[in-house]
C-alpha cells in the first residue's frame, strides 16, 4: 500500500562519515557539505524554501509549474540541452515540488561537480520564459495531474481529505494545483514566482560526496557568489484553528474496491515538539513499521478485515502535520467495519499503552532503516536538505537516532492519547463507481510527462 505521508527517513552520522561541514555566501547561499569517499561520486541539491504553501487561492499549482519551467532553458543553454549536458557526462538529473520546498538535482562523477553549479547557477537568475514554453508545459501538468489525481481513486480520495481536514492553512491545496488554476495560470504568474523566490538567499545547496568541504564552497562561490540576494515576500502565518469536531467525507470514483483513510491533526518536529514529534514516530512504527506491527497482525492477518492497512507520520515539515491511518477492507467486509477495527487498535494503546519487548522492537527497526538508508549518498543529501528547509540545524539529522531511541512508552501512550482523539479526526472513504470505458481520452491529449 502507498504511504501517503511515509516515515521520515533516519540517517545515522557515524565515523564512516565525516561531519557536515556547513558555509554561507555574501548573498546569502547556504552551504551543506558531507563528504563520502567511497566512490568518485558526488550528489548536488539544491533546495529552494518555496513550495505550494506559499501559494494562494487561484494560484495553485505555481510551484510545481515553475519546476517544469527550469528545464525550458536560458539564454546560454537552449531548451533541451540541461538534461543532454547532464547526460553526456554520465550523471542523471531531475527535479521534485512538495508543500515546502522545490528541489533540483544532479547525480555525476565528482569531477564533473563545476558543471552541475553552472547550469544550477545559471538558471537559478537567466531562465528564459516564453510564452511556447509555457504553453506546452502548462498542457504537460494538466495532463499530469489527470493521470496521477483523477485517474487514481486513491490520490482523489487524499485530495479530498487535505482539503477537508484544513481550513485555513495551504496545508488543504494539493501541490500540482486544482485543475481549473492551471488552465488559469499565465506566463506573468510564472515570472513573478520565479523573480519573487528563486534566489541565494532562500536556497541551500546540499554537496554529498567524494568532495572536500572547502572546495566545494570555493566552487559555490565562483558560480553562484555574482547572483545578488532580494528581499523576500512575508510569509503570513496561516495558522490552522482547532478542530471541534469529526469531519467526514465519501469520494465518488471509478474503482473495483472502497478504500478510507483517516487523519489527525498532531505536531511536526519543531523545537518546542521535539519530544512528541519523535514519540508519534514510534507510535506509526507500533502500528505499521514491520512484520509483527499491530495493522498487519491484528487487522490484516488476525481478523481478516482488511488486506492492507498502514499507519504514517512524516516527521518533518513547515505547516501542520498529520498522523495517518488507511486501509482497503477485504470482501466482504465494510468501511464502517474497517474504520472500527483502526479505531480499535488505536484505543488500545490509548488505554493499555505498549508493552517493553513492543517498543525494543519498533526502535531496532528504525535503527536497522536508518543504517540502509545511510548507505545512500542520494538520502543523506535529502535529510540535510529537509531539516535545514524545515528551519532546523543540520546538526539535529545527527541527532535522530538517539532521540527515537529515548522515546518511552509513556510518551507513545501520551501522544496516542492527546493527539488521536475525534475533535481532531477526518475521515475519507472511497465509494467505487463503475468504470465507463467511454470517457477514455484520445492519445493526442496525452503528453510525455517529467
Amino acid at each position: 500500500m502507498k504511504k501517503w505521508m511515509g516515515m521520515a527517513l533516519l540517517c545515522c552520522m557515524t565515523t564512516a562519515h565525516a561531519e557536515v561541514q556547513e558555509y554561507q555566501l555574501d548573498n546569502g547561499l547556504h552551504i551543506l557539505v558531507q563528504e563520502d569517499h567511497r566512490s568518485a561520486v558526488v550528489v548536488s541539491q539544491l533546495w529552494y524554501r518555496v513550495g505550494s504553501m506559499d501559494e494562494v487561492n487561484g494560484y495553485t499549482g505555481l510551484a510545481h509549474m515553475l519546476e517544469h519551467m527550469m528545464f525550458k532553458g536560458t539564454t546560454d543553454v537552449p531548451d533541451g540541452q540541461f538534461s543532454k549536458m547532464i547526460a553526456a557526462v554520465g550523471g542523471r538529473e531531475n527535479a521534485f515540488t512538495n508543500q515546502d520546498y522545490t528541489v533540483y538535482f544532479e547525480q555525476l562523477q565528482n569531477d564533473q561537480l563545476p558543471l552541475a553549479f553552472k547550469l544550477e547557477a545559471d538558471r537559478m537568475h537567466n531562465l528564459s520564459l516564453t510564452e511556447e514554453g509555457f504553453s506546452k508545459e502548462n498542457q504537460v501538468v494538466r495532463e499530469e495531474r489527470r493521470m496521477r489525481t483523477e485517474d487514481q481513486p486513491e490520490a482523489l480520495v487524499s485530495e479530498q481529505m487535505m482539503a477537508t481536514t484544513f481550513e485555513a492553512n495551504p496545508a488543504r491545496r494539493p501541490v500540482i494545483g486544482w485543475m481549473n488554476d492551471i488552465e488559469n495560470l499565465t506566463l506573468g504568474d510564472v515570472r513573478n514566482w520565479y523573480h519573487n523566490w528563486y534566489a541565494p538567499n532562500n536556497a541551500t545547496l546540499v554537496v554529498v560526496g567524494d568532495v572536500k568541504g572547502k572546495q566545494v564552497r570555493d566552487l559555490a562561490q565562483q558560480y553562484f557568489g555574482g547572483i545578488p540576494a532580494i528581499t523576500l515576500p512575508v510569509r503570513k502565518p496561516q495558522i490552522e484553528p482547532p478542530q471541534i469536531g469529526i469531519k467526514r467525507i465519501e469520494v465518488k470514483a471509478p474503482a473495483k474496491v472502497p478504500y478510507m483513510m483517516m487523519a489527525w491533526h498532531v505536531p511536526f518536529l519543531h523545537h518546542n515538539h521535539d519530544d512528541q514529534a519523535y514519540a508519534l514516530l514510534v507510535l506509526a512504527g507500533v502500528l505499521d513499521g514491520n512484520s509483527g506491527a499491530r495493522l498487519g497482525k491484528e487487522v490484516v492477518r488476525g481478523q481478516r478485515i482488511a488486506t492492507e492497512a498502514s499507519a504514517s507520520y512524516d516527521l518533518l515539515g513547515r505547516g501542520p502535520g498529520l498522523f495517518i491511518m488507511d486501509g482497503t477492507p477485504t470482501q466482504g467486509k465494510t468501511i464502517a467495519e474497517l474504520e472500527t477495527a483502526l479505531r480499535a487498535q488505536v484505543q488500545k494503546i490509548i488505554v493499555q499503552g505498549i508493552g517493553a519487548d513492543e517498543l525494543k522492537r519498533v526502535k531496532a527497526q528504525v535503527i536497522a532503516n536508518s543504517v540502509y538508508q545511510r548507505d545512500s549518498m542520494f538520502y543523506q543529501g535529502m535529510l540535510l536538505g529537509q531539516y535545514v528547509s524545515e528551519g532546523l540545524p543540520a546538526s539535529a539529522v545527527a541527532d535522530e537516532v538517539a532521540r527515537v531511541d529515548a522515546v518511552t512508552a509513556a510518551q507513545v501512550q501520551a501522544v496516542a492519547r492527546q493527539y488521536l482523539v475525534d475533535d481532531g479526526l477526518t475521515v475519507a472513504t472511497l465509494a467505487p463507481q463503475p468504470w465507463d470505458d467511454r470517457k477514455e481520452r484520445p492519445a493526442a491529449d496525452r503528453h510525455d510527462l517529467r
